[in-house]
């Protein structure tokens, strides 16, 4: 029997933490599995009389950014003193991050509790093995971080030649195993440029949507269902015709990079959440004219563009999609106190007497609104400057509405 196993030790029991990290692990790295079971027949060897495997852990990482119950359970025993040697395959099993392994030490030092590997026996309690158990710990977590290092440079090297296509948008399928080109199904093709036609020649998204309702318009949505991608044509929402006006893909660009991962700290450990999206100019990789899209990249910008345009938040630097009432200039005016966007209000029957009025300090603190002001006076100097400016194109801008007034008939 080892020097460094007392008989307080066997009087306690020996704790045996299984881990792998991920579920296709556990189903086909086998060999692994039997090999930290085995370490039952060890402790019994070593004259343990009580023996606790502790597999709860199984399919989760042990980088610290998920929670491990199995763990926890292991460090509740070992604070409790029922533990006389924690055993595992070695320093990875236990812990990926050395916040998580040098907790587990420090408990092992006031506990007086071993710590057993497959390559020997240590008690934290002695400068040298304790040195060794750091430099174990450090190892375990610099191998996953070279790891990870390794497979995501290869990752984005891949990406930055355009052949990392996870999964392709609805008219579009896989060209080989790095290609993208245009469905061959041409009832797809038509609805989705028909869309964009259709966007083109509309103020906003919703007025699209609403008449795609009312004309009973359907158009082509991937489906997920066991495991298997299928089409399915239904009447659209917002958010899928949202999600085709801003995809580049539809302009023939490959994107790589337009959300990212944020961290925060939730109950002393890191959490990481995905999604988030970024500004175009903070992509880390944009290929345009990567293959044949439905619309060109020019129009796919002007459409952002208009999006951007149409909202309605009063901080925005937005104009606000066209609305009813006779207000010439509604969401251009800004106050010039606190830069808000002027709101519109109406007086008399049918809105002929239209004002603008600042409110947004009044909604949102309570202070008494910065301006108001009628708007006939206001709007008529501003016609007769705009009519002086454009007079020598009048004849060229109304053959231009007389075509595409043509043009929405058809």
């Amino acid at each position: 029997m080892n020097d460094k196993i007392t008989a307080a030790h066997l009087d306690r029991a020996a704790y045996i933490y299984i881990r792998q990290s991920t579920l296709q692990q556990v189903q086909h790295n086998v060999e692994s599995n039997r090999r930290q079971y085995a370490l039952r027949e060890r402790a019994g060897a070593l004259g343990f009389g009580s023996v606790v495997v502790v597999d709860d852990d199984l399919g989760v990482s042990g980088a610290g950014t998920q929670q491990r119950p199995g763990f926890g359970r292991l460090l509740a025993a070992v604070c409790n003193g029922e533990v006389g040697a924690v055993f595992a395959l070695e320093a990875s099993r236990l812990a990926r991050n050395n916040r998580d392994w040098h907790h587990l030490i420090d408990l092992c030092v006031l506990t007086r509790t071993l710590v057993v590997d497959a390559d020997g026996i240590y008690d934290p309690r002695l400068l040298n093995d304790r040195l060794l158990l750091g430099l174990k710990g450090t190892m375990s977590e610099f191998e996953l971080g070279l790891l990870r290092q390794r497979a995501q440079e290869a990752y984005r090297q891949k990406a930055m030649r355009g052949e990392v296509m996870t999964r392709v948008p609805v008219g579009f399928v896989r060209k080989g195993d790095t290609g993208i080109e245009m469905t061959p199904d041409r009832q797809v093709q038509q609805a989705i440029r028909d869309f964009f036609l259709r966007l083109q020649s509309s103020s906003s998204l919703r007025q699209v949507l609403l008449w795609h309702h009312q004309e009973k318009i359907l158009i082509p949505v991937s489906r997920m269902s066991e495991g298997s991608e299928s089409l399915e044509w239904r009447l659209p929402d917002y958010q899928q015709l949202l999600r085709l006006v801003k995809n580049p893909t539809y302009a023939g660009a490959f994107a790589w990079g337009r959300s990212g991962v944020r961290s925060k700290v939730v109950y002393g450990r890191s959490r990481k959440t995905d999604g988030h999206r970024v500004e175009m100019d903070q992509w880390q990789v944009l290929l345009k004219d990567h293959h044949e899209g439905y619309i060109k990249w020019e129009d796919y910008q002007a459409k952002l563009d208009k999006l951007v345009s149409n909202r309605t938040k009063s901080h925005q630097s937005s104009t606000g999609a066209a609305r009813s009432g006779t207000a010439l200039l509604a969401g251009l005016f800004r106050c010039a106190r606190c830069g808000h966007k002027l709101h519109v209000g109406y007086r008399g029957g049918h809105g002929k007497a239209p004002r603008y009025w600042c409110m947004t300090g009044n909604r949102e603190q309570g202070a008494p609104s910065c301006l108001a002001f009628a708007a006939w006076r206001v709007e008529k100097a501003i016609v007769e400057v705009v009519l002086e400016a454009c007079q020598p194109l009048g004849v060229e801008a109304s053959l231009q509405v007389l075509e595409t007034s043509h043009e929405e008939r058809d």
